[in-house]
């Protein structure tokens, strides 16, 4: 197919790794013009659906208005998912599965409107299996749409899977939530706000899984902790994240996605001092 110019950025958000990712870059740059792909992550936890859609919001919602954000964490390719086009208020437009991944960044955007793409409308002669609607349907998907056609004539409108990220809740003494993310460090981020803690609290008493209460000091930063000393940290998302410093808090405290955390403040001098 001849190269087209078109104008939107594209962002590709996958747990298919670098080889997959590329088949589907080659689809983009056969229509678009260099420059308009950008690689969020390629690495998530395979299959991995509810984490992805948090570290999706948190990685693309800072975008360009009328950003298409392409997102493949896709175990039920090939079954009866719908493979969806969501356009929101700001004017971008979000491709993938409908399994719920695209639909926290959707809201954050504002007023997601999903259709189902038909893929008679986007693909061009045979498409070789049916394991990979990375390549074969949503990398041209979003070639499409790049290009000034709107997701309203990729399909008919459908409401969309539902997925919330999990919030956490205030107790009388501390917080309860759950373990979101476990970043490649082995650090655990939760999903407790960091602004929930008190500013006099030096440490947390803290309970991940079914594992022992711990107290753990918080920290400004992860040389502030020392080597191999565990203890909680504000994450750049604006969470609390137990860390080992220079090691994994994830093999430390066996826990990981999903891991039920109990927090209690602990009385005391005012933190950083």
């Amino acid at each position: 197919m001849p190269r087209r110019s078109g104008s939107r950025l594209i962002t590709l958000t996958s747990d298919i790794g670098s080889a997959y990712a590329a088949q589907m870059k080659a689809v983009l740059a056969r229509r678009l013009r260099p420059g308009n792909v950008v690689d969020l992550a390629h690495d998530l936890r395979p299959h991995g659906i509810g984490e992805a859609a948090f570290l999706l919001r948190a990685m693309a919602v800072g975008f360009p208005a009328g950003t298409v954000h392409v997102a493949v964490i896709d175990p039920g390719v090939g079954g009866r998912r719908a493979p969806i086009a969501v356009e929101c208020a700001d004017g971008s437009t979000l491709v993938g599965p409908d399994n719920g991944v695209l639909i926290p960044l959707a809201e954050a955007l504002g007023r997601p409107r999903a259709y189902r793409i038909d893929p008679a409308r986007v693909v061009e002669g045979e498409r070789v299996g049916t394991t990979f609607d990375g390549r074969d349907l949503f990398a041209p998907t979003a070639a499409t749409l790049a290009e000034g056609v709107p997701a309203h004539r990729l399909g008919r409108r459908l409401e969309p899977k539902r997925y919330a990220v999990p919030s956490a809740r205030r107790t009388s003494v501390g917080a309860e939530g759950e373990v979101l993310h476990e970043d490649r460090f082995g650090n655990l981020v939760t999903n407790i706000p960091t602004d929930w803690l008190p500013e006099t609290s030096p440490a947390v008493e803290v309970r991940l899984g079914g594992g022992a209460a711990r107290r753990l000091p918080l920290a400004r930063s992860y040389e502030s902790l020392g080597r191999g000393a565990a203890g909680l940290l504000g994450s750049s998302f604006g969470l609390l994240e137990v860390a080992v410093a220079e090691g994994s808090a994830a093999r430390r405290f066996h826990a990981g996605v999903g891991a039920s955390v109990v927090a209690r403040w602990a009385r005391g001098r005012a933190r950083g001092r």
